[in-house]
């Protein structure tokens, strides 16, 4: 098959973005993991090193000018910072499963700012899959299989993983307009830039959080090395096979395989964190899915 390579990186892709949630609910606990600040400025010190060496020896080393500055500061706050805090601190509360569920509403948001902001339309098919998705959001937060975690716990990690996808959504916006106005970046150095601004945004909070807490000595050896995991597979090499994989066979087909990373993350939460499937469970997979699928396929796919 023509491209199988890549076909074959895009699906480990969706495999280390759906371990990523068991990641996050190892890296966040309370009692053994590292504080939510600390856990998301050590993951990007770590993942900016990468970054700046990946493109130093692509030769692709672009500084960016005083004006990308302002806007790149602004989406290293919501994309590094903001979303990292409601990721670390939401998986401290809610299942891997249902979060990797929860941040699938991110398309939907986004598609929602895309209306005031891109002067995209709402249309039914948008309306049909916000509804979709809502029942599905709905399901999982008042009747997840996981029930060994107190529900005003998964409620309350639930709606902080919906406020990363949020974030996320936010800069997705922004980043659309930065790619596509007057002095445009490449996704790749947004990404590289802005991770570099978020990482000096973490710094303050990070000290702010070692005066209250100390350092994290309590951390277990496998909350560092699921750390690492999160930096250097879930952020550098996922985004460069994923950005290699719109080069070459397009942006839709591409896409596809979001759509398998919260069935990772559901089996991923059963095997190696012992999190319960249940209908429920699959009836929320079904209709978020299928709600960010209608919503998605108005937009014509590239090929």
């Amino acid at each position: 098959m023509k491209n199988t390579a890549t076909h074959a990186k895009l699906l480990i892709v969706a495999m280390v973005w759906g371990l990523g949630w068991v990641a996050g609910r190892v890296v966040s606990n309370e009692e053994t993991g590292i504080p939510p600040f600390a856990a998301g400025w050590a993951r990007y010190v770590l993942a900016v090193f990468c970054f700046l060496v990946f493109i130093k020896i692509t030769n692709q080393w672009i500084l960016p000018n005083r004006n990308q500055w302002k806007i790149i500061f602004v989406i290293g706050f919501l994309s590094t910072f903001l979303y990292q805090a409601f990721f670390m601190y939401g998986m401290r509360y809610t299942a891997a499963g249902d979060a990797s569920l929860m941040i699938t509403f991110n398309p939907l948001f986004t598609a929602l700012l895309a209306i005031p902001f891109l002067g995209e339309r709402f249309d039914k098919r948008l309306g049909l899959g916000l509804i979709l998705a809502m029942t599905g959001v709905g399901i999982i937060a008042f009747y997840s299989p996981n029930e060994n975690i107190p529900i005003d716990e998964r409620l309350l990690g639930d709606t902080l993983i919906a406020l990363s996808a949020l974030a996320w959504a936010c800069n997705t916006i922004l980043m659309k307009k930065v790619m596509t106005g007057e002095d445009p970046m490449s996704p790749l150095h947004l990404t590289v830039w802005s991770s570099v601004a978020g990482l000096l945004i973490q710094t303050p909070a990070t000290i702010w959080e070692y005066t209250k807490l100390g350092l994290p000595v309590n951390a277990s050896p496998d909350a560092w090395l699921w750390l690492v995991f999160l930096s250097l597979f879930s952020t550098v090499l996922s985004y460069v096979w994923f950005a290699d994989g719109v080069k070459k066979i397009g942006a839709g087909r591409t896409a596809f395989y979001v759509y398998l990373v919260p069935i990772f993350g559901i089996l991923s939460g059963v095997i190696l964190l012992d999190e319960k499937l249940g209908l429920s469970l699959i009836a929320s997979f079904t209709l978020i899915v299928g709600g960010v699928y209608l919503v998605q396929s108005k937009e014509p796919s590239s090929t």
